[in-house]
C-alpha cells in the first residue's frame, strides 16, 4: 500500500512538472532555470534561439557557460549572493549585461530572476530578453547628441545628468566623467539655485517642449567659478526608464557683446538727428507766422518739400473756417477779438502750457488730413517769445478707430447688423412715429433651429459664415425702411414699420422662411437651415420696446415647441401656458420634499434564455386629485427650471435603496438602469452623488447602468469621455439611450468607454416591415458586438419582434411584451409570468 501511494504521489509531482514545463515553454522570453550549484536544469525554445545551442547542449552546464569570460568570476559571486538572500529582481535592475552565444558572439541583454523553493531544493527562473535593438537606439541617440552643434545635457527628474556631448565640456570646462557625477544645479550659479530646483519640479510635473530662448537672464558656472550667460531649449523624453529632459545650451556672450555695441551706436545716432527723427510734424515760425524750418516728418504729413515751405504763411496748411471757429473760441476765453488769421495760432501758442487740440491740415494735393497739433511759444533768454513750434500727428487712425467704437457700441461685431441697443432706439423711434401717424408695426423674432449642429460637428468659423449668409438672406427680404438685428448667438429681430395687417406681415415671414431654407455652400459643405419665428404687434401686443419683444420671444420658443420651422403669432394663451409651467415647477419642488412621487420599474429580459435579468427605473408623479402627470410634461419642466438635479438624484437614491429589497425578496442579482438628463452629466460631483447612493444604499457598483444619450456624448466629446471614465472607476455600467435618433455616427462607439447600448424603440416598432428599419438594427448589431458592447431593444411588443430580435443575436429586451412598469412592490410577481412566455 505505501508503495502505491508513493507512485501516485510521483505521478502528480510529474505532471505539476509537465504543467511547468508548458507554462515555461510558451514564455516569449529565453527562460532558464538554475540550480544552487549553477547547473542549467531547464530551457525553453526561446532560449535555444537566443544563444544557438541546442536543448540538449545546455541541460547540466553550468550557466556560467552563457556569459562572456570578462563577466564569469563576478558572475559566479553574484549566483552564489543570490542563493545566500534569494529575492525577485525586476527585469532591467541590472544594467550593460551581456550573453555569449555559440558563435562566441555577444547579445546585449536584461535579466529578471524569481526564485524557486522546491521539493527537490532551491532553484533560480531567469527570464531573458535581447535588448540589441534599444542598444542601438541609445547608441544612435548617443551619436545625435554628439554632433549637435550645441552643448546638450540630458537630465532625469532628480537632476542627475545622464548624458553630455563634447561641447558641453567645452562650455562648462568640465569632464565627461565630472559631468555625470554632478547634478544640474552645480552649472548654475548659487544665486539661481534655490529657484532652479522649484523650476525643475514643475518641468517634471507639468513637461512641455519650451523654445530656444524662451527664459532671459540665464547664467551658466563654469568650473574655474567664472559665468557665462547662456540660452537654454527644453524637450522631455519619456524612456522605459523613466522621464527625462532634454537641454540644448548656447553661448551667448557674443550675442550679447554685439547688442551693446549696437545699443550704443544707435544713441549716438538718435543724438544726432532728434529732430529728423521725431515721427511728429515738427514746423518753426517766427512771431509773424513765416515757416523758419520743418522737418521730414512734415514733409512727409503735407506733400511738401522743406523748400516749398520755408518762407511761406503757416497759414498755408490751415482752412479758413477752421481758423474762424478757433478764433471765435479764443474770443470768448481771452474776452478779446481775436482775427481769423495767424493771430490764431499767436493767442494759442502764447498761453503758459502748450495748446493741444485737434485740427485740420490741408495737403499740398488739396486732401484735408485730421492732426493733433500741440502748440508752444519759443523763447529767448529773456523770455520773450521769438516764434511758435507746432507739433503735429496724424490721427486719421484714430478717428476711424473712434467712428468703428461708435459704430460697434450701436452694431453686431459678426454681421454688422444693429444689436440691441440700436434696436430699442429704433423700436422706441417706431412706436413714436405709430402713435403719431396711426398704423402697425411688427416685431419678429427669428431663431436658426439646430445651429449648434452646425457649430459642434464643423466648427465655429463654418457657423460664423452661415451667420453672415443667413443675415444678407434676410436684408434682402425687408424693405430698407425695416430693421435686421442680431441680439447674439443665432438670435435675430425684424422690425417691421408701417404694416398695414397680419397678413401683409405672414407674407414677408413667408418670404423670409423660403429665403432661409435655400441650400447654403460653405466650403465643401452644402448647409440646410430652417428657422422658428415667433411675432407680436405693436399696439395690440404692447405698448413698449421690453413687452414687445418679449412676447415675440415668447411666440418664438412656441414655434419650437410646435415642431420647430414655423411662424406663430402671440397671444395670452402663451403667456398662460409659461405661468402653468411655473406653477408646474413649483409642484414639483414640492413633490419632490414630499411624498407624490413614486418609481416604478419595467423588466429587461435575456433574449438568450427568456430570463429577467433587469429593470429600468421610470419616475411617476401622482398629484392626487388632479390625477397623473405625464414625464413628458414635468421632466421638461424639470430641465427647464433646474430642478432635474435635485430630481435626479432622488431617482438614483430612491431607485438603489428599492433595487436592493426587490433583489433580496426575489434572490435574483437584477442590475438597474437609472436615467441620466444633460445637467447631471455635466455636474463635476456627478461620481461622487453616484458614489454615495451605492454606499448609502448597499448596492453593487456593478448592479447598477447609467442611460445616457447620444446628444450628451455629442455636446462636449472630450469631457464626455472624462466623465464617463469617472463613472467607470466606481464600477457602474454605461448605457447609451435611444441609440439611432441622435446625430452622432456608430464610429462614436469607439471612443467612449460604453458597455451597452439601447436601440430607440422608433427603429423596432417596424423591422419586420421597414427593411430600412431592419438594416439599422442588424448595424448596429454588428458593430456594436464586434466592439464588445451589449445591445438591449426598447419597445418590443409583439413575438414576432422578440423572434426578429433572437435570430441576429440582440442580447436582452424591454417593452409591453412583457410588461409594463409597476412599483417595487409588484415587481417580483412578474418574474414567473414573464418567464413562462
Amino acid at each position: 500500500m505505501p508503495g502505491k501511494v508513493e507512485a501516485l504521489r510521483r505521478s502528480a509531482s510529474i505532471s505539476e512538472e509537465q504543467r511547468m514545463r508548458l507554462v515555461i515553454e510558451a514564455t516569449p522570453n529565453a527562460m532558464i532555470m538554475v540550480d544552487g550549484s549553477g547547473a542549467i536544469v531547464l530551457v525553453n525554445s526561446q532560449t535555444e534561439k537566443l544563444f544557438g545551442y541546442g536543448r540538449s547542449e545546455l541541460l547540466g552546464q553550468r550557466v556560467e557557460m552563457l556569459v562572456p569570460a570578462r563577466f564569469r568570476h563576478h558572475h559566479d559571486g553574484y549566483r552564489r549572493g543570490f542563493f545566500a538572500h534569494p529575492d525577485t529582481r525586476a527585469m532591467g535592475a541590472g544594467r550593460d549585461l551581456y550573453g555569449l552565444r555559440k558563435d562566441g558572439s555577444e547579445v546585449p541583454i536584461e535579466i529578471g530572476l524569481n526564485p524557486l523553493q522546491m521539493p527537490e531544493g532551491d532553484f533560480v527562473l531567469a527570464a531573458i530578453i535581447d535588448i540589441t535593438e534599444r542598444k542601438r537606439a541609445e547608441q544612435r541617440l548617443r551619436l545625435v547628441i554628439e554632433a549637435a552643434p550645441n552643448a546638450m545635457l540630458m537630465v532625469n527628474a532628480r537632476g542627475g545628468i545622464v548624458l553630455v556631448n563634447s561641447q558641453t565640456e567645452q562650455l562648462f570646462g568640465h569632464t565627461r566623467e565630472e559631468l555625470l557625477a554632478l547634478s544640474i544645479e552645480a552649472l548654475i550659479p548659487s544665486r539661481f539655485r534655490g529657484r532652479h530646483e522649484g523650476y525643475r519640479k514643475g518641468f517634471f510635473a507639468q513637461p512641455d517642449a519650451r523654445a530656444m530662448g524662451a527664459g532671459r537672464d540665464l547664467y551658466g558656472l563654469r568650473k574655474d567659478g567664472s559665468e557665462v550667460p547662456i540660452e537654454i531649449g527644453l524637450n522631455p523624453l519619456q524612456t522605459e526608464e523613466g522621464s527625462f529632459v532634454l537641454a540644448s545650451v548656447i553661448d551667448i556672450t557674443e550675442r550679447i557683446g554685439a547688442e551693446k555695441l549696437s545699443r550704443a551706436a544707435q544713441a549716438d545716432l538718435l543724438r544726432q538727428s532728434i529732430l529728423d527723427s521725431l515721427p511728429f510734424s515738427i514746423i518753426a515760425t517766427d512771431v509773424d507766422g513765416r515757416i523758419l524750418t520743418a522737418n521730414p516728418a512734415a514733409e512727409r504729413l503735407l506733400g511738401f518739400g522743406r523748400h516749398e515751405l520755408v518762407g511761406q504763411s503757416a497759414l498755408v496748411m490751415h482752412e479758413a473756417v477752421e481758423l474762424e471757429r478757433r478764433a471765435s473760441e479764443l474770443s470768448l476765453q481771452t474776452h478779446a477779438v481775436i482775427p481769423p488769421n495767424f493771430q490764431v495760432i499767436v493767442a494759442s501758442g502764447s498761453q503758459d502750457t502748450a495748446d493741444e487740440r485737434e485740427w485740420t491740415y490741408l495737403r499740398k494735393d488739396g486732401s484735408r488730413l485730421p492732426v493733433n497739433i500741440a502748440i508752444t511759444a519759443m523763447r529767448d533768454d529773456q523770455g520773450k517769445v521769438v516764434g511758435f513750434l507746432k507739433v503735429a500727428y496724424d490721427i486719421t487712425q484714430r478717428k476711424r478707430a473712434e467712428a468703428f467704437i461708435r459704430h460697434m457700441a450701436h452694431h453686431d461685431a459678426l454681421t454688422g447688423l444693429p444689436n440691441r441697443t440700436l434696436l430699442f432706439d429704433r423700436l422706441e423711434m417706431a412706436i413714436h412715429q405709430v402713435q403719431r401717424s396711426g398704423g402697425q408695426l411688427a416685431v419678429l423674432m427669428l431663431d436658426l433651429d439646430h445651429f449648434k449642429r452646425v457649430n459642434d460637428s464643423l466648427g465655429h468659423q463654418i457657423g460664423d459664415r452661415l451667420l453672415l449668409s443667413i443675415a444678407k438672406r434676410l436684408q434682402d427680404s425687408v424693405r430698407q425702411v425695416d430693421t435686421v438685428a442680431r441680439l447674439g448667438g443665432d438670435e435675430f429681430v425684424l422690425l417691421l414699420t408701417d404694416v398695414g395687417s397680419r397678413g401683409e406681415v405672414v407674407a414677408i415671414v413667408d418670404k423670409i422662411s423660403k429665403a432661409i431654407v435655400m441650400p447654403i455652400q460653405i466650403d465643401s459643405h452644402e448647409l440646410l437651415i430652417a428657422a422658428s419665428i415667433g411675432g407680436s404687434l405693436f399696439p395690440g401686443d404692447g405698448d413698449d420696446p421690453v413687452t414687445l419683444l418679449k412676447h415675440a420671444d415668447t411666440a418664438m420658443y412656441h414655434a419650437k415647441a410646435a415642431g420647430r420651422s414655423n411662424f406663430q403669432w402671440f397671444s395670452q394663451a402663451m403667456l398662460e401656458q409659461t405661468e402653468e409651467k411655473l406653477a408646474l415647477s413649483t409642484a414639483l419642488r414640492r413633490a419632490i420634499d414630499g411624498e407624490d412621487l413614486a418609481i416604478h420599474y419595467q423588466p429587461e429580459i435575456s433574449l438568450k434564455n427568456g430570463r429577467v435579468v433587469g429593470m429600468e427605473a421610470l419616475v411617476r408623479w401622482d398629484r392626487g386629485a388632479l390625477g397623473m402627470v405625464s414625464p413628458e410634461r414635468f421632466i421638461p419642466v424639470a430641465e427647464e427650471s433646474g430642478l432635474i438635479l435635485q430630481l435626479g438624484e432622488w431617482v438614483l437614491r430612491s431607485a438603489c435603496a428599492e433595487c436592493v429589497g426587490i433583489r433580496q425578496q426575489t434572490g435574483r442579482l437584477l442590475k438597474l438602469a437609472v436615467n441620466v438628463s444633460p445637467r447631471q452629466f455635466q455636474q463635476k460631483e456627478w461620481p461622487l452623488i453616484v458614489r454615495r447612493a451605492l454606499d448609502d444604499s448597499g448596492l453593487p457598483a456593478d448592479s447598477l447602468e447609467l442611460e445616457i444619450t447620444e446628444g450628451m456624448l455629442m455636446q462636449h466629446p472630450e469631457d464626455g469621455v472624462d466623465m464617463l471614465r469617472a463613472l467607470r472607476k466606481l464600477g457602474v455600467g454605461v448605457v447609451v439611450d435611444d441609440f439611432g435618433t441622435g446625430f452622432s455616427s456608430l464610429s462614436y462607439l469607439t471612443r467612449f468607454p460604453i458597455d451597452k447600448i439601447k436601440i430607440d424603440r422608433s427603429f423596432v416598432r417596424d423591422l419586420t416591415t421597414d427593411t430600412a428599419d431592419a438594416a439599422i438594427i442588424c448595424a448596429i448589431l454588428a458593430m456594436a458586438h464586434s466592439l464588445n458592447i451589449s445591445v438591449v431593444a426598447e419597445g418590443v411588443e409583439t413575438e414576432q419582434q422578440q423572434r426578429y430580435l433572437q435570430e441576429r443575436g440582440c442580447d436582452q429586451a424591454q417593452g409591453f411584451r412583457y410588461s409594463k412598469a409597476v412599483l417595487a412592490g409588484e415587481f417580483g410577481a412578474l418574474i414567473p409570468m414573464i418567464e413562462s412566455l
